[in-house]
């Protein structure tokens, strides 16, 4: 039996409907911002004290994460953090660098920084510049800081976004996460990433 002349018409539609939802579409378990950021751009210094560009890591997956030195628990935190999904990619680490780029630029110097990204993982470069160009910097990919009043020791503390800005080898702004999703589900996104390459 033939279906009647309406259903005919739309079984084209009704065929290409299920093509796509069998697709082969990621399963992506952090945030998909693929065409909803810009791609990776900066002019900075590096925790080696040589200038550094987004050209620089070409090639590379990228995770970004904002933060400073002084940070009393997020960033510490969000490092260990990201050395575990270092671990849990094994050789694939290799294939990806994780930039720290700080809010501090007052304190956190090429050397301050050099230190403090040292301890945590190898795949850790610390960036650096100046106010503006951090503040440039912030600015395109839509990170929220601000330096709080002076203690009585000098010292002060800067709120920031915690976002994780995960990026292809191309430099292409595809995911986004924060240190409250596993290590497991940061390295299963970029395991991902690495097989569409």
């Amino acid at each position: 039996m033939f279906p009647s002349r309406p259903w005919r018409r739309l079984l084209p539609l009704l065929c290409a409907a299920l093509l796509a939802a069998c697709g082969h579409a990621p399963a992506w378990q952090l945030n998909d911002v693929s065409g909803h950021l810009p791609d990776l751009q900066f002019n900075l210094t590096a925790d080696d004290g040589k200038p550094a560009t987004a050209a620089d890591f070409r090639g590379k997956y990228v995770l970004m994460y904002f933060g400073y030195t002084h940070c009393p628990d997020v960033c510490p935190l969000t490092l260990v953090h990201l050395h575990l999904v270092m671990r849990q990619l094994g050789a694939d680490a290799d294939k990806t660098r994780i930039l720290f780029v700080s809010v501090d630029p007052a304190r956190d110097t090429p050397a301050v920084l050099h230190q403090y990204v040292t301890a945590f993982d190898p795949h850790v470069t610390g960036l650096t510049g100046t106010p503006a160009q951090i503040a440039a910097m912030a600015k395109r990919y839509r990170v929220a800081f601000n330096a709080g009043q002076q203690q009585p020791g000098g010292g002060y503390e800067v709120s920031h976004s915690s976002g994780i800005y995960i990026f292809d080898r191309d430099g292409r702004a595809r995911l986004i996460g924060t240190s409250a999703d596993s290590a497991e589900t940061i390295a299963h996104d970029l395991k991902l990433l690495m097989q569409q390459d």
